[in-house]
Protein backbone atom coordinates (compact mmCIF):
# COMPACT_ATOMS: atom_id res chain seq x y z
CA UNK A 1 0.00 0.00 0.00
CA UNK A 2 1.81 3.23 -0.63
CA UNK A 3 2.21 5.26 1.83
CA UNK A 4 0.45 8.44 2.15
CA UNK A 5 2.18 12.27 2.16
CA UNK A 6 0.57 14.87 4.51
CA UNK A 7 1.08 18.68 3.97
CA UNK A 8 -0.39 21.41 6.15
CA UNK A 9 -2.39 24.11 4.28
CA UNK A 10 -2.33 27.32 5.64
CA UNK A 11 -4.20 28.82 3.13
CA UNK A 12 -6.48 28.95 0.05
CA UNK A 13 -7.47 31.96 -2.11
CA UNK A 14 -7.59 33.92 1.07
CA UNK A 15 -9.92 31.53 3.03
CA UNK A 16 -8.67 28.59 5.79
CA UNK A 17 -8.73 25.16 5.04
CA UNK A 18 -11.54 23.03 5.86
CA UNK A 19 -11.58 21.02 8.92
CA UNK A 20 -9.88 17.93 8.76
CA UNK A 21 -12.16 15.26 8.13
CA UNK A 22 -12.11 12.42 11.35
CA UNK A 23 -9.95 9.20 10.80
CA UNK A 24 -11.83 6.28 9.94
CA UNK A 25 -11.37 3.29 12.34
CA UNK A 26 -9.16 1.02 10.68
CA UNK A 27 -9.78 -3.30 10.59
CA UNK A 28 -8.55 -5.18 13.60
CA UNK A 29 -5.37 -6.48 11.21
CA UNK A 30 -4.52 -3.33 9.73
CA UNK A 31 -4.50 -4.46 6.12
CA UNK A 32 -8.10 -4.92 5.81
CA UNK A 33 -10.12 -5.07 2.86
CA UNK A 34 -13.62 -2.46 2.05
CA UNK A 35 -15.46 -5.49 2.19
CA UNK A 36 -14.56 -6.47 5.58
CA UNK A 37 -17.14 -3.15 6.98
CA UNK A 38 -19.72 -5.24 5.75
CA UNK A 39 -19.16 -8.30 7.53
CA UNK A 40 -22.01 -9.68 9.99
CA UNK A 41 -24.67 -7.07 8.06
CA UNK A 42 -27.66 -7.45 6.36
CA UNK A 43 -26.90 -6.12 2.72
CA UNK A 44 -30.13 -5.76 1.17
CA UNK A 45 -30.98 -4.18 -2.74
CA UNK A 46 -31.67 -0.76 -2.89
CA UNK A 47 -35.46 -0.79 -3.83
CA UNK A 48 -35.37 1.39 -6.67
CA UNK A 49 -33.37 -0.93 -8.95
CA UNK A 50 -35.93 -3.51 -9.05
CA UNK A 51 -37.19 -2.85 -12.56
CA UNK A 52 -33.81 -3.62 -13.38
CA UNK A 53 -33.78 -6.43 -11.68
CA UNK A 54 -37.03 -7.47 -13.42
CA UNK A 55 -36.11 -7.10 -17.12
CA UNK A 56 -32.84 -8.96 -16.78
CA UNK A 57 -34.49 -11.97 -15.06
CA UNK A 58 -36.99 -11.99 -17.76
CA UNK A 59 -33.81 -11.46 -20.49
CA UNK A 60 -32.02 -14.51 -18.81
CA UNK A 61 -35.30 -16.57 -18.34
CA UNK A 62 -35.46 -15.36 -22.40
CA UNK A 63 -32.36 -17.03 -23.22
CA UNK A 64 -32.83 -19.95 -21.35
CA UNK A 65 -36.16 -21.25 -23.03
CA UNK A 66 -34.32 -20.07 -26.23
CA UNK A 67 -31.44 -22.21 -25.62
CA UNK A 68 -33.76 -25.25 -24.81
CA UNK A 69 -36.35 -24.50 -27.46
CA UNK A 70 -32.66 -25.06 -29.84
CA UNK A 71 -31.26 -28.14 -28.10
CA UNK A 72 -34.58 -29.59 -28.35
CA UNK A 73 -35.25 -28.60 -32.10
CA UNK A 74 -31.88 -30.26 -32.91
CA UNK A 75 -32.36 -33.30 -31.18
CA UNK A 76 -35.51 -34.03 -32.93
CA UNK A 77 -33.73 -33.19 -36.55
CA UNK A 78 -31.47 -35.46 -35.30
CA UNK A 79 -34.30 -38.19 -34.43
CA UNK A 80 -35.88 -37.57 -38.04
CA UNK A 81 -32.23 -37.96 -39.69
CA UNK A 82 -31.49 -40.74 -38.35
CA UNK A 83 -34.79 -42.20 -39.00
CA UNK A 84 -34.22 -41.64 -42.16
CA UNK A 85 -31.16 -43.06 -42.86
CA UNK A 86 -31.89 -46.06 -41.31
CA UNK A 87 -34.87 -46.44 -43.53
CA UNK A 88 -32.90 -45.49 -46.83
CA UNK A 89 -29.68 -47.94 -46.11
CA UNK A 90 -31.88 -50.66 -44.33
CA UNK A 91 -31.40 -53.16 -41.17
CA UNK A 92 -27.33 -52.28 -40.47
CA UNK A 93 -25.28 -55.62 -39.46
CA UNK A 94 -25.57 -55.04 -35.87
CA UNK A 95 -29.19 -55.47 -35.50
CA UNK A 96 -29.26 -58.74 -38.34
CA UNK A 97 -26.50 -60.60 -35.89
CA UNK A 98 -28.62 -60.04 -33.22
CA UNK A 99 -31.66 -61.48 -35.87
CA UNK A 100 -29.29 -64.59 -36.00
CA UNK A 101 -29.74 -65.80 -32.86
CA UNK A 102 -33.67 -65.97 -32.81
CA UNK A 103 -34.02 -67.74 -36.05
CA UNK A 104 -35.15 -71.34 -36.01
CA UNK A 105 -33.69 -74.29 -37.94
Amino acid sequence: MPETIEAEVLEIDGSPPPAPDPQEPRSREGTGTPWDSLRGKVVTLDRRWWPLWVLLGVIALGLVLTVGVLVAVVVIVAKIVGGILRFVLGPSSRSSGSSLSRRSF
